[in-house]
């Protein structure tokens, strides 16, 4: 994977080629990133950065080893990308290089297996050619582990020990893409020396979501990338370019996916919906039109499914979270002028009709919300109750009492 396929991040790409070319690179990164965020890619495109053949320099006038000696490439010469045409690129690309190889959670196919990753490398490459954002729930869920939970076993320890003390096969460097370290349990001890006092010029990958999940004993002997939330502009202009979205529609999905890419895609089934005519419709109802329009906005909201009703109260959050920066930044500062002409044309209607209290007091009723949901609670009753709340917290301009 080029580091061009991997969206957004700009600032992290150049971290890690800078590290490469001013031999500032630890043999054991971790890559700690929630999800949607793109650390997996990002470790597949740093890999493949790391045995191109172009950025690695021919024999002749690569006079230095990646780990410390001095410049990796010819001297003036600045690769800010694999070249994606040399033969560890397109072997890399598809995982198939002998010396890249790959660690994850996996499941027993019967019982008293001791399975491994390499029993699950077919599956691995089809998963990432399909879906590398994807989470651990996707993965168990395309090899068919049902409620089972994956792991990194002992014996997935013992062949990580084997093939990275074996010598390199086309590389000058052997690597080691951890997915999940966070599924590795007290076995992992058994990398500890050998992510301390590595063979010559083996580096380590660890792509992780949650950092208090990792054993302490692997932690300390990496050294933290961060991966940051996409921002909403790069998931909006990844839809509009992959899925063929609208601006307007690409734009609403990046606002409710918090910068997880997944999420997006999960919402696109929902793509067609105008979120925001249905929080006017909504606002309009409670303030303006009365029980009826009321009664038929929730009827219609309440045959959705839970998804799709969560989906609509997060984007109403996101109008909410807007409008607190509207107050704070003012409707004339250069982040205002960046926002789409309708939303804030309704951010500024919200400001006039409610201060900053009353807005806080809604995104509480919200995330409530938003919480039964997920417990199935009737959809009728929780929105004619939350409409209630509404009134009183934007008519009567006072919080109500928690349900």
């Amino acid at each position: 994977m080029l580091f061009a396929s991997v969206i957004g991040q700009t600032e992290i790409k150049s971290q890690l080629t800078d590290m490469v070319r001013n031999n500032r690179l630890s043999h054991a990164l971790l890559f700690l990133g929630k999800e949607g965020s793109g650390g997996l890619p990002m470790a597949l495109a740093f890999a493949q950065y790391v045995v191109c053949e172009k950025v690695q320099g021919k024999p002749s006038d690569a006079t230095t080893s990646l780990f410390g000696e001095g410049p990796v490439n010819a001297p003036g010469t600045v690769l800010t990308d694999s070249c994606g045409v040399c033969a560890a690129c397109t072997k890399a690309a598809v995982q198939v290089h002998p010396d890249i190889h790959f660690s994850y959670p996996v499941i027993p196919r019967k019982p008293g297996d001791k399975p491994i990753s390499t029993g699950y490398i077919a599956e691995w490459r089809e998963f990432l050619k399909i879906n590398p954002y994807g989470n651990i729930f996707d993965w168990l869920q395309f090899i068919n582990a049902e409620n089972r939970q994956g792991n990194i076993t002992a014996e997935e320890c013992n062949d990580i020990l084997r093939k990275l003390n074996l010598k390199t096969f086309e590389s000058k460097y052997k690597i080691l893409v951890m997915w999940m370290p966070e599924f590795l349990g007290k076995e992992g001890n058994k990398l500890l020396k050998l992510i301390e006092e590595p063979p010559p010029n083996t580096l380590f990958i660890l792509v992780a979501e949650n950092e208090s999940m990792i054993l302490p004993t692997i932690l300390s002997r990496c050294q933290l990338v961060k991966i940051p939330a996409l921002t909403n502009a790069d998931i909006c202009q990844q839809l509009i370019r992959k899925a063929g979205l609208s601006a307007d529609q690409a734009q609403q999905l990046a606002a409710i996916s918090e910068g997880n890419y997944r999420e997006a895609l999960q919402q696109l089934n929902h793509a067609g919906e105008d979120w925001l005519h249905l929080v006017r419709e909504w606002l309009n109802a409670i303030l303006k039109n009365g029980p009826v329009a009321l009664s038929k906005w929730i009827e219609e909201i309440s045959k959705q499914g839970r998804e799709k009703q969560k989906q609509f109260l997060r984007y109403f959050n996101h109008l909410l979270e807007q409008s607190v920066r509207l107050h704070i930044l003012g409707p004339d500062s250069e982040w205002a002028n960046s926002l789409p002409v309708k939303e804030k044309d309704f951010i500024l209607r919200i400001n006039k009709m409610s201060d900053l209290s009353q807005q806080e007091a809604i995104v509480e009723e919200l995330d409530k919300a938003a919480y039964y949901i997920e417990r199935n609670a009737n959809a009728k009753m929780l929105f004619h109750a939350l409409s209630i709340k509404l009134f009183h917290i934007l008519a009567e301009k006072t919080r109500v009492k928690p349900w």
